[in-house]
């Protein structure tokens, strides 16, 4: 079934721009997203994404209320909520394998959503700028393609990507938007920044350095976030790339290295390390081949409760 805005066929074929001037409403929702402020979202009560990774829950969640990611240049967010079980999904796509995820996504909302037969799935996709390699536009539209061949009818709310979330700087394109978050009890999304990226962060950032697929992180029903376990191989020339400068890093092993964040380089370099330190994670890190396992405590805190060495 068609991707629908309002009630009218959203052709994913057509380019952005004549999208945009088809649907001159999704233009508007873009310019008042991108104009909110950013909020600090505390750890109390988030469950962060990162990127090739997705959670979902429901409204009925009292462990997890807000779901939300950040540091994307040409990634896109991803949110989808059926408007009757209150089910909602977020991920953080980076276009490695677009179709596949989209269909994890859906699995992921209906899977929470068998018992209700009214209500609607609704879709917002946030993330991308006007890049050099037109990564961001590629993914763009990887996106609407892929949720216009499901059998589902989506409705898309939120279309703040690329072209609508570009903006110049010194000669520079940059997002206006770097990070979402969304509230699973009423299903808003609004722009966020994330002090705390935890538990671990370096961890789940090495899974996807080393080249890793899109995962589920997060069990509603058990109310826990389940952190592997992970397998990769060692990281090809580590040291060599730990020794590099960090205009080499940024210039190397970004996608669109005027456009990053400052702790872009600091990241990059921790998960390095950490590659360097655990190149057999089944060895170091999961030796008993089972996640670790975490659930929000009194004060809405991770706590690992389980999958200690």
């Amino acid at each position: 079934m068609p991707l629908l805005v309002e009630e009218r066929r959203l052709d994913p074929a057509r380019p952005l721009r004549e999208l945009v001037r088809a649907f001159p409403e999704l233009e508007e929702q873009a310019k008042q997203f991108r104009g909110q402020p950013a909020q600090a979202v505390g750890p109390k009560g988030l469950l962060y994404v990162q990127q090739r990774e997705f959670a979902a829950t429901t409204s009925k969640d009292d462990s997890v209320s807000i779901l939300g990611s950040d540091d994307a240049t040409t990634c896109h967010f991803v949110v989808l909520r059926h408007t009757g079980s209150g089910a909602i999904c977020l991920t953080h796509c980076d276009g490695s394998d677009t179709e596949t995820e989209v269909l994890q996504i859906v699995n992921a909302v209906k899977v929470l959503s068998l018992s209700t037969e009214c209500g609607r799935l609704e879709l917002h996709l946030v993330g991308g700028f006007c890049d050099d390699r037109r990564l961001s536009q590629r993914l763009t539209s990887q996106l609407l393609r892929a949720f216009d061949r499901l059998l589902d009818n989506v409705y898309l709310m939120t279309f703040c990507v690329t072209e609508l979330n570009d903006r110049q700087e010194n000669g520079r394109h940059l997002p206006y938007i770097y990070g979402i978050a969304a509230n699973v009890k009423t299903g808003e999304i609004f722009h966020a920044t994330f002090p705390d990226r935890g538990p671990d962060e370096d961890m789940r950032s090495a899974r996807v350095l080393s080249g890793a697929k899109m995962i589920s992180i997060y069990d509603s029903k058990k109310k826990q976030l389940c952190i592997g376990p992970y397998y990769w191989m060692p990281f090809p020339h580590v040291d060599f790339w730990l020794e590099q400068s960090n205009q080499s890093i940024l210039q190397n092993l970004s996608t669109s290295p005027l456009a990053e964040p400052p702790h872009f380089v600091s990241h990059i370099r921790a998960t390095l390390l950490y590659l360097r330190e655990h190149p057999f994670p089944n060895k170091t890190l999961f030796p008993t081949q089972k996640p670790r396992l975490y659930k929000k405590n009194a004060e809405g805190l991770w706590e690992r409760v389980s999958g200690q060495i």
